[in-house]
């Protein structure tokens, strides 16, 4: 039994010597490869991410999480007679936006 278990270790060692000669050899193409595997996976990744459409259920409930601000028309009339009222002011942010580097 010991003589087998004997031989056992000695063709180990021989397998691991040959894998060993083996990836030293060719470690450079073997890096190489790996590398490329995975920046191919990576790209792959990302462009299956990319474009990726949300369903109709998380868009849904991605709106009804949205809080709407409600405005009524009195306000929205207010609003805009005070703009109607300012035309002096409304012609100095008009020329402004013209040429802001303009002195006054």
């Amino acid at each position: 039994m010991s003589t087998n278990a004997n031989l056992d270790i000695k063709q180990f060692s021989a397998g691991f010597k040959k894998l060993g000669a083996f990836l030293k050899k060719h470690a450079p193409i073997i890096f190489i490869v790996t590398v490329f595997v995975i920046y191919g996976f990576l790209i792959f990744q990302i462009n299956r991410l990319s474009t990726a459409e949300p369903s109709q259920e998380q868009i849904a409930e991605q709106q009804n999480l949205i809080q709407r601000l409600k405005i009524d028309q009195e306000t929205v009339d207010r609003i805009e007679r005070l703009q109607d009222q300012n035309v002096s002011i409304q012609s100095l942010f008009k020329a402004a936006r013209d040429n802001p580097f303009r002195d006054n």
